[in-house]
């Protein structure tokens, strides 16, 4: 199974989970910067991982308070700065459903389709964790059962009397956990290395326009499924078939004429399939003129 899997996705769909985001750790690496403030592709690291789990119930960030792309509700772990266990259980204790989604806050490359897929692997299991490219579980980007994370945690503070500043790997070790490997959605951004090599991903061709479009979304509080090639050919169309300024003027049209027809993907493909039409008519007329009229007899 991979996390891109449409059976896991749909399966997901429907699932009854919390999320809990880790916020508030020291980024020593970063030289102590506000690393969930660091920008890729526009939007802060905090916001691209509020994006992959939107259809969460409840969402609670744990970390100082600040300005989020979407509402959330606020935990901080005790004491502040004791570490990823304490974060945990800080955050759980604001949740109620039976499924959980835990995810740092430094994830540039997570995305919902992700976080279905590892909601949608648990099964039996008590959880599902992301691997990175060397093999390594990232308890930070998985799913669990609620109970048995509390469990595990409370087993954890009784036997060292504390969760404060303890390895996130003792909580691992004691799940019984699923494996995803994907080596992109577990990039993190620990150095600044890492944040400019994300930067730079997310420019590469094969991508810019899905993670800009994505940006976009996040930006204007938007929560649609865009199909970019529909989009691009109506305005190739009407670059070719009008004038190039008529494509960006069109495609605002597009998306104005869905809006008042209510929205969604369906009000989308029917606003782009009629400018489409008028594109191919206006280029039609342009390309094939009417044969002129017969001259009238000279004599």
């Amino acid at each position: 199974m991979t996390p891109g899997d449409t059976d896991s996705a749909e399966a997901a769909d429907s699932a009854d989970y919390d999320a809990v985001v880790l916020a508030g750790g020291a980024a020593r690496r970063l030289g102590g910067a506000d690393k969930p403030a660091l920008s890729v592709g526009g939007l802060p690291l905090l916001d691209r991982v509020l994006g992959a789990c939107a259809d969460a119930r409840r969402t609670v960030v744990v970390g100082p308070r600040r300005s989020t792309v979407r509402p959330v509700r606020w935990a901080r772990e005790e004491p502040p700065g004791g570490g990823p266990l304490a974060a945990i259980d800080a955050g759980l204790r604001q949740i109620s459903a039976p499924t959980v989604i835990v995810l740092s806050a430094d994830l540039p490359f997570l995305t919902r389709a992700t976080a279905h897929a590892l909601l949608g692997a648990i099964g039996e299991a008590e959880g599902a964790v992301l691997l990175d490219p060397d093999g390594r579980d990232q308890p930070l980007v998985a799913a669990y059962r609620t109970e048995p994370l509390r469990r595990e945690l409370a087993l954890l503070a009784t036997e060292h009397g504390r969760l404060a500043n303890l390895p996130l790997r003792l909580l691992a070790s004691e799940l019984s956990l699923h494996r995803l490997p994907d080596a992109t959605a577990s990039f993190d951004c620990d150095t600044w290395e890492d944040l400019g090599a994300a930067r730079a991903r997310i420019r590469d061709d094969g991508r810019v326009l899905d993670e800009w479009i994505t940006s976009v979304k996040s930006e204007l509080g938007i929560d649609l499924d865009v199909d970019i090639s529909v989009l691009l050919d109506l305005a190739r169309d009407a670059a070719h078939g009008v004038a190039r300024p008529a494509a960006p003027l069109t495609t605002f049209l597009v998306g104005y004429a869905a809006a008042q027809a209510g929205g969604g993907p369906e009000a989308v493909a029917e606003a782009s399939r009629k400018a489409v039409a008028l594109a191919a008519r206006w280029a039609a007329e342009s390309s094939k003129p009417d044969a002129e009229p017969p001259k009238p007899d000279a004599g």
